[in-house]
């Protein structure tokens, strides 16, 4: 099975429709999928659900399909840096599930492994809890949460083989595997294209399996959110 698309664009054709409930990996702009996300808001797709730990920022990664009004409700842990998302959600524009970080990452986790729910001490007695079960365990209250199946999943990687296999690079690991293993479609994007066999297979982060699609993007822009440097003193 030839799993590799001849761009970005193509990878989509025939997945991405209205009302889907969208993954996308990445920490702020670290390790997003950027050619995946640009293709994303060019296919015209709207109603969307997009799950991502934050929602990029103004005119970058998910603030592009902000700024489009393609995504109807955003699932994240962290909604700073994006004046857009602040501007439609204070609006009631936009719909957002406001989810602990680590509890969001179990949810994907969840999906992927064919759990269907789990429960978490995180959010009990806030605003999280509300609306869901709740039971008690060892003197302990428990909030019950579901884990999350996206129809699509939008994933970076650093390196692929024809397979499918991944090596994620440093940081840009972060929620991409998570993501990659919840999709019901995969779609991946890479820098470099290996052939079946040239890794290690102590060196696969992920397993060809959860891999449908994949693109090359050999030169990502790889975005800095906050660029911090200190001056040197005078010698």
């Amino acid at each position: 099975m030839n799993k590799i698309f001849p761009s970005a664009a193509a990878a989509l054709d025939g997945i991405a429709r209205d009302g889907q409930l969208l993954a996308v990996g990445g920490f702020g702009l670290c390790g997003i999928p950027e050619a995946l996300i640009a293709a994303l808001r060019d296919t015209g797709a709207k109603d969307l659900t997009v799950i991502s730990n934050n929602a990029g920022v103004d005119g970058f990664g998910l603030g592009q399909l902000l700024e489009t009004r393609q995504i109807r409700k955003m699932i994240s842990s962290y909604v700073g840096e994006n004046k857009e998302f602040e501007r439609q959600f204070l609006a009631g524009e936009l719909e957002l599930e406001f989810t602990p970080q680590g509890t969001l990452a179990e949810k994907l986790r969840a999906g992927g492994a064919g759990i269907p729910a789990f429960f978490t001490r995180t959010g009990v007695g806030t605003q999280v809890a509300e609306g869901k079960e709740t039971r008690e365990f060892d003197g302990h209250v428990y909030v019950m949460e579901r884990s999350l199946v996206p129809d699509i999943s939008l994933v970076k990687a650093w390196k692929a083989d024809r397979s499918g296999n991944l090596v994620f690079r440093r940081t840009a690991r972060n929620f991409n595997p998570a993501v990659a293993m919840a999709g019901r479609i995969t779609v991946v994007e890479v820098e470099e294209i290996v052939e079946t066999g040239s890794f290690d297979p102590d060196a696969v982060h992920l397993p060809g399996i959860y891999v449908h699609r994949l693109v090359l993007n050999a030169t990502p822009e790889k975005r800095i959110e906050k660029r911090t440097i200190t001056e040197r003193a005078a010698a």
